[in-house]
């Protein structure tokens, strides 16, 4: 007998291992973790950038992350593959791609439009500088040797190349006439605002040397700082500020001693610039002046001093930035915003001054200080230009990041009225970072992410209610209408027309209130909001924070439990029984009536304990709702007539928490209720239609039924090593075929096993069904053949995960099927689903590591973690916001941050990369790159077109154009950039003082004989030798043919007889040289025609070039932006 039952065992183990093998429901190939949603600002963050033509924001991290922020609710992540900080951060202006530099100086060009990595170059030193040429793409960069390079970003290769253009350290000092050499890092690369096509650079070296190099020219323009170079402190008259006491006795300091900490230009010009130290000194270099010969110093009176205390002991100026003063005349004016130079151990602030400058730059006064209190620890501040201005200083508004995470803006008038106040700490309230979700304040308790079925007509009803929730119920967290960023362009297959909403969100906060949000698409959207307190009825507790949500997607019901063990019901179609509204006891039912009004309606609340509510389940019907209690407790009401159908133990003799409950339809439990005492019981008529799942804490599992509450299983299930997280209930998981030879194999087992002193004796009073509706449903699941109809029952606790049958557990086995135990700890589980069939379980261990098995072997398919997939780290009570639909898609919210994952490859609409919004407006840089072209021909004209980009940017977005005149646009043209770049500087430097030494040599004579006409020619890459040649050539025919023309100092001189021979005289008699004239006279006719012709013909096209920019501009300013 005994190794009769041996031998059934070992067949039935082996059958259900060769029937889990048959039956592997995913594959490793069938997984590929994509982010869709990101919503919020990394705690990491670091950095920021913005692009003013686009209207973006970028936040750089400390682990290796980019987040770009636009308008309308459009947000996207970059995950680089490198877990590093960003160091630099910059924006290729209005191009669609981001540069970023990561700790190991490796530099990285990203595409917005198509969220990816485009290409890389890692550097061979540290790179300490860092600067893009606006509207260019190329790159200057200086490094920890005090070189300074170009790289170019070619996009169509989508390569970083290197130029040949290099100037070390050594080159410089010897150019500028310093005769010690020191290996001095290179902290700052700025181009000078005023100078033609950005040809000026000033590059600041730590030891406080500067030097304004000409690119064009390859020269030294301005030098200043150095350890051979003095200053003397200026009085008082260099600063009135009254908190700044500057010594009026003379110092002499060497300024070899003052390391540079940061700098920025100070004028609209270039012609100032601030200098922070690390002694937290500010100096205001004045660049106009002319530049010192070799070793000469400069003069005091180039320089001023600024200090923000008297302290000895003063913090590093961490952060220059200047805004400049549009009301004043003088293009120094402006306002200063300083991060650091004030007292050790004072409180951490940003200071801003308003300066103003005497007529000759001499002295610096500032008219008012304020000090700006920051909410956390700073971390990096940028100045945004005014819409459609292209300068660098033309800046009117601020964004303050602080750590964690958290984004302030001031606007222009914020920042305007500090001048007005006297109070050196205004109080000036800064806009927050409008979050679509808030997870922070008030805090995230709950969410539950549901999949509405794509046959029912639930989608359709809520599409059509949703226009009118949204409008009777708004969050107060709607973005301001000052706010910046603007940018980006929603997907058109997002919203395609008669679409309706396929998937919500639902967000439960510490005060009660409930988010609703469309989360069919990759940008989510407000369906309702519903406050924390009760309008229609006056009961204590219901603010009280939100423990658990349920949604019924076939009669859209939305209960809402809180800790104050409240239920409320709220219809989200708006009709059920009028506006009345039920107040539900254990012993009664009001009813209240409810004042009209647009919005969600309380249809019933529920109060039957004081204990809070751990779990909500609506049954299949959505007619029953059972509620689960922290006390152990299992409530089931009426969701037609608002009353409570039973009260009792969720399982016997157990006061556990309630974690899980779940209906399940008793058609799917026929064989396991199948004894004749039960068809003896299903006779009298009281057949079950749907029974409950109960999971308590403590690991006890109980079935009763739906409609009375009485047990279905002969005794709960108990698991005592370990405490249940949650309950799955798995259909149709075997086939049945199969299923029905394992049914043969388990009937011998069944007769030892109860013969079996170790087994427990069934209990034979179980409830039954009626044994001819058995019959025929059997019969029908066995002809079917491809259906599978023996579900399983699936518990997970916190070391194990247990596999039961659901006909073995109903009838009182408590042997699993499959087991599996773990030294790691799970958190939370779910489970997937594929073409809707259970395939895989999902799994949050306590280490931050995601498991996926397959169902229902309950083998490993892989592992990931959320450090790998969104750098972040695990916290405590994160399964209370990890929520997941049966379609493989998670949410999960962390500190200031809310995603959501796809899980499942695939055609899921969801995560198609086509249906996420645009990051970059393709409509909106063409139109602002003919705006620069036009101001261009115009400004040829002498003709001024102020506000053509900003009214472009303003139109695209829905706004109005500002009245501020906007600045001459610098031309977008850097060919003669490009071609100084791939020629050695040292070259052109030495040809200029070859010729400076050859001045009095004798002189080229240039005539029109000797102009040369490009003809048109077919583009070719800017790479190509012949054309640097060609183009080099050309410009020196120019300056050649231009020679004097514009030099008013020059003298005609007379030639000497032997120069004019030298110069004239030919071979041959005067009958040759006769007809030389002539036929150069002929070529000349021509040439000028030709000239003449082809000055007509780009005359004609800059002409319809500007027409056509103007039809542009007319055409989209009528345009919204849905019909972009």
């Amino acid at each position: 007998m005994f190794a009769k039952k041996l031998l059934h065992k070992a067949v039935l183990h082996h059958s259900n291992h060769s029937k889990f093998q048959h039956h592997r429901g995913l594959k490793s190939s069938e997984l590929d973790p994509r982010i869709v949603i990101h919503y919020g600002i990394p705690s990491t963050a670091s950095v920021l950038a913005f692009d003013s033509i686009q209207r973006l924001l970028a936040i750089g991290t400390l682990d290796g992350r980019l987040k770009v922020i636009g308008g309308d609710n459009i947000e996207g992540i970059l995950i680089s593959p490198k877990q590093l900080p960003y160091k630099h951060l910059e924006f290729l202006q209005n191009q669609g791609y981001l540069v970023g530099v990561l700790n190991d100086n490796d530099i990285q060009i990203w595409s917005l439009e198509s969220r990816s990595l485009v290409c890389s170059l890692e550097w061979e030193s540290n790179i300490t500088a860092f600067s893009v040429i606006s509207g260019s793409h190329f790159i200057y960069v200086g490094d920890e040797h005090g070189s300074f390079s170009v790289v170019k970003f070619e996009a169509e290769e989508g390569q970083l190349l290197k130029s040949s253009y290099d100037l070390s350290a050594k080159f410089l000092r010897e150019a500028a006439g310093f005769s010690d050499y020191s290996d001095q890092p290179i902290v700052g690369i700025l181009s000078q605002p005023s100078s033609f096509g950005n040809s000026r650079l000033l590059i600041a070296f730590q030891d406080g040397l500067l030097i304004l190099w000409d690119i064009a020219e390859s020269k030294i323009v301005f030098v200043g700082g150095g350890k051979d170079l003095q200053l003397k402190d200026q009085g008082s008259d260099s600063s009135v500020e009254p908190d700044t006491n500057v010594p009026s006795d003379s110092i002499e300091q060497n300024l070899g001693d003052k390391e540079i900490s940061a700098l920025c230009w100070a004028s609209l010009s270039g012609s100032i610039l601030a200098v922070g130290y690390l002694d937290g000194d500010i100096l205001f270099w004045n660049l106009s002046s002319t530049a010192p010969s070799k070793g000469q110093q400069n003069s005091s009176k180039n320089v001023v001093k600024l200090q923000l205390s008297s302290a000895e002991r003063r913090l590093p100026v961490i952060v220059l930035q200047w805004s400049s003063n549009q009301k004043s005349r003088s293009d120094c004016d402006g306002q200063l915003f300083v991060y650091g130079g004030d007292e050790i151990g004072s409180e951490e602030v940003l200071t801003v001054l308003t300066l103003e400058w005497s007529s000759g730059m001499e002295t610096v006064k500032c008219i008012s200080r304020a000090d700006l209190t920051l909410s956390g620890s700073f971390a990096d501040l940028i100045l945004l230009p005014r819409a459609g201005a292209m300068e660098l200083n033309t800046k009117a508004d601020l964004f303050v990041l602080t750590n964690p995470g958290q984004l302030h803006f001031y606007d222009n008038d914020n920042l305007s009225a500090l001048t007005s106040q006297q109070n050196r700490t205004p109080s000036i309230d800064a806009l927050e970072f409008p979050v679509l979700i808030p997870i922070a304040d008030p805090s995230l308790t709950v969410t539950q992410l549901v999949r509405l079925p794509s046959e029912s007509t639930s989608s359709k009803i809520l599409t059509e209610v949703a226009s009118v929730l949204r409008t009777g119920s708004t969050p107060s967290l709607a973005t301001p209408s000052n706010w910046p960023l603007t940018g980006g362009v929603p997907s058109h297959l997002s919203t395609p027309k008669g679409s309706g909403i396929e998937r919500v969100y639902f967000a439960g906060y510490s005060d009660g209130s409930v988010l609703v949000c469309d989360a069919t698409h990759p940008v989510l959207s407000y369906i309702c909001y519903i406050e924390g307190e009760v309008k229609d009825i006056k009961v204590a507790g219901s603010s009280a924070p939100v423990t658990k949500l349920d949604f019924c997607s076939v009669s859209l019901l939305l209960a809402i439990g809180n800790e104050s063990g409240l239920v409320c019901i709220y219809d989200l179609q708006g009709h059920s029984d009028g506006r009345n509204c039920h107040f539900v006891t254990e012993t009664k039912s009001e009813v209240h009536e409810s004042p009209q009004g647009k919005g969600t309606h309380c249809s019933a609340v529920i109060s039957l304990l004081g204990s809070p509510v751990q779990a909500l389940s609506f049954s299949n019907s959505g007619t029953k709702l059972a509620i689960g209690y922290s006390s152990g407790r299992v409530a089931v009401c009426d969701m037609t007539s608002m009353s409570v159908l039973f009260m009792i133990d969720g399982v016997p003799i157990s006061s556990s928490p309630i974690t899980s409950m779940i209906w399940k339809e008793q058609a799917r439990f026929h064989s396991a209720l199948n004894s004749p005492k039960q068809s003896e019981t299903s006779s009298t008529g009281n057949s079950l239609e749907e029974i409950i799942f109960i999971l308590s804490r403590d690991g006890k599992i109980n079935i009763v039924e739906g409609d009375t509450g009485k047990m279905i299983s002969s005794q709960p299930l108990h698991v005592k090593e370990s405490t249940a997280i949650s309950i799955h209930v798995i259909e149709d998981s075997i086939a049945t075929t199969e299923a029905t030879n394992d049914r043969h194999e388990e009937e011998p087992l069944k007769d030892t096993a109860s013969a079996s002193p170790d087994e427990p004796v069934r209990e034979s009073n179980s409830t039954g069904i009626n044994s001819s509706e058995a019959e025929s449903s059997s019969s029908e699941v066995t002809a079917a053949g491809d259906l599978l109809f023996d579900p399983l029952v699936l518990l997970c606790c916190e070391n194990s995960l247990r596999l039961f049958s659901a006909k073995s557990l109903i009838q009182g086995n408590k042997k699993p099927i499959r087991k599996v135990k773990d030294t790691k700890s799970y958190y939370w589980t779910t489970i997937l689903k594929k073409d809707d069939k259970f395939c895989g379980l999902l799994s949050l261990l306590q280490t931050g590591i995601f498991e996926i098995r397959s169902l229902p072997d309950l083998e490993l398919v892989t592992e990931s973690s959320l450090l790998s997939i969104l750098r972040w780290n695990y916290k405590v009570n994160m399964d209370k916001t990890l929520c997941s639909d049966d379609n493989g898609n998670i949410a999960l919210a962390n500190g200031s941050e809310l995603t959501f994952i796809s899980l499942l490859a695939g055609e899921d609409k969801f995560r198609n990369l086509e249906r996420l919004p645009c990051l970059h407006d393709k409509v909106l840089a063409a139109a602002a790159d003919a705006a620069f072209r036009f101001s261009s021909s115009q400004k040829k004209k002498q003709i001024s077109a102020p506000g053509i980009l900003g009214g472009i940017v303003k139109g695209f977005k829905g706004g109005k154009a500002s009245p501020t005149n906007m600045i001459k646009i610098q031309p977008s043209n850097f060919m003669h950039l490009e071609d100084k770049f791939y020629k050695s500087p040292r070259t052109n430097l030495y040809d200029t003082c070859s010729l400076e030494n050859t001045e009095h040599q004798n002189l080229l004579h240039c005539g029109t004989d000797d102009i040369e006409i490009d003809e048109p020619i077919t583009e070719v890459s800017t790479y190509s030798p012949n054309v640097k040649n060609k183009q080099k050539d050309n410009l020196r025919e120019r300056e050649k043919l231009f020679e004097g023309a514009t030099s008013d100092d020059v003298k005609p001189r007379l030639r000497t007889p032997e120069e004019i021979m030298a110069t004239y005289r030919k071979t041959g008699d005067a009958s040759s040289a006769a007809g030389q004239a002539r036929n150069k006279l002929v070529e000349r006719q021509e040439k000028l025609e030709r000239i003449s012709q082809r000055t007509a013909e780009l005359q004609s096209g800059a002409e319809d070039f500007a027409s056509l920019a103007n039809e542009l501009v007319k055409t989209m300013e009528r345009r919204k932006w849905w019909q972009i």
